[in-house]
């Protein structure tokens, strides 16, 4: 393994999965009734197993083709990039080898071809021990935005980097870096 490899998440780190989940929702008719939370079914006061259902309906649709750049992630992987890095995503999207597809047109038409080394797709909302454990004693850094899966991360030896949303304002560890925005990811990484 090389030290220029940098281990992701996607969704809420990459890309703006939730905005355009949001809207998908509207369109269909919920309306949120609880802002701030990660947990889908509190969000918008339904049963956890159709939240999960409505997750996995949209990461199964177009719409994985055509999500905007999370915050300042355009320039932040740009500069990582620029200074040799490669990227490996690890997301909880789907199995569907089709959403799979869809997920990576997205990432290189937001970051450009080349950028992403590998695209590991788990199933909706799966835990990712399953493949960072395959990183164990890298030293590797690992940007998430859920805290379990940073704190996973660290298990295994990872640099777990958490971007900071409203859903982990609360969450605190001490072996977890928090960084509020990809400006602040390049300066971790780059010293």
């Amino acid at each position: 393994m090389t030290d220029k490899i940098i281990l992701t998440d996607c969704d809420g780190v990459l890309l703006d999965w939730e905005a355009a989940f949001h809207d998908w929702m509207r369109a269909k008719g919920y309306d949120k009734v609880v802002d701030a939370v990660y947990d889908l079914s509190v969000a918008y006061g339904m049963p956890k197993a159709e939240a999960k259902d409505h997750v996995r309906e949209f990461n199964e649709s177009a719409w994985m083709a055509f999500l905007p750049a999370f915050r300042d992630a355009r320039s932040g992987v740009a500069t990582l990039v620029e200074a040799g890095y490669k990227f490996v995503c690890i997301t909880s999207l789907s199995l569907d080898p089709n959403a799979a597809k869809l997920r990576m047109k997205n990432l290189e038409d937001v970051f450009g071809k080349g950028v992403f080394t590998e695209l590991i797709c788990l199933d909706t909302g799966a835990d990712k021990d399953e493949v960072l454990v395959r990183y164990t004693g890298s030293e590797l850094f690992w940007i998430e935005d859920k805290p379990e899966n940073a704190a996973c991360g660290t298990k295994f030896g990872l640099k777990s980097l958490l971007i900071s949303h409203a859903h982990n304002a609360d969450y605190v560890n001490e072996d977890v870096v928090r960084v509020a925005d990809w400006a602040e990811i390049t300066k971790v990484v780059l010293g």
